[in-house]
């Protein structure tokens, strides 16, 4: 298990360890009311995002895996954030020990094919580094555009559940 978050370049985007200087942008992005839509249903506080940067960081030491900031590789713009975590949700069915998969795409990056892209290059990454038997994701029902990305992703629906009292799908791709 490697602890040194991989930096992987694609087509159009690279995806590497959040940084400092990725604060700011995480920030607007987090902020953005199109963006946390479906994930929490609120936006943001600059506390959360720093929160949040700190714990997809520190991720990687401690699991070997975890999220990468994503930019697009030509102008450097801010894409997003995706990769993989255990924060042992209190989920049934229980999901505990895996690689949960997770995305989140700037507004302005959304209808691009950024998202396909990104998680297609963070399955092959998981794929060749640790070759889990399955990654789980949840996904808010009402979310058209990432349960499409799931699905084209490979990602099929296990159920419907709940977390933290808001109704969920809980999908997986299996090798």
């Amino acid at each position: 298990m490697s602890s040194s978050p991989p930096v992987i370049v694609t087509q159009r985007l690279t995806l590497k360890a959040s940084e400092l200087s990725d604060f700011d942008d995480s920030v607007a992005m987090w902020s953005d009311p199109i963006v946390t839509q479906f994930v929490g249903g609120r936006s943001s506080t600059p506390e959360e995002s720093w929160a949040r940067l700190l714990r997809s960081r520190g991720l990687w030491p401690l699991l070997g895996f975890g999220y990468w900031a994503v930019r697009e590789t030509a102008t450097g713009r801010y894409v997003g954030e995706v990769g993989f975590a255990d924060f042992h949700r209190d989920v049934q069915p229980t999901f505990f020990g895996q690689p949960e998969m997770g995305w989140v795409l700037a507004a302005w990056s959304h209808g691009q094919g950024f998202g396909t892209e990104a998680v297609t290059a963070g399955l092959a990454w998981i794929d060749q580094a640790l070759a889990p038997p399955r990654v789980p994701c949840i996904i808010d029902p009402g979310n058209a555009a990432s349960l499409a990305l799931a699905r084209k992703t490979g990602f099929k629906v296990v159920t419907h559940t709940s977390y933290k009292d808001a109704p969920i799908m809980l999908l997986e791709r299996t090798r």
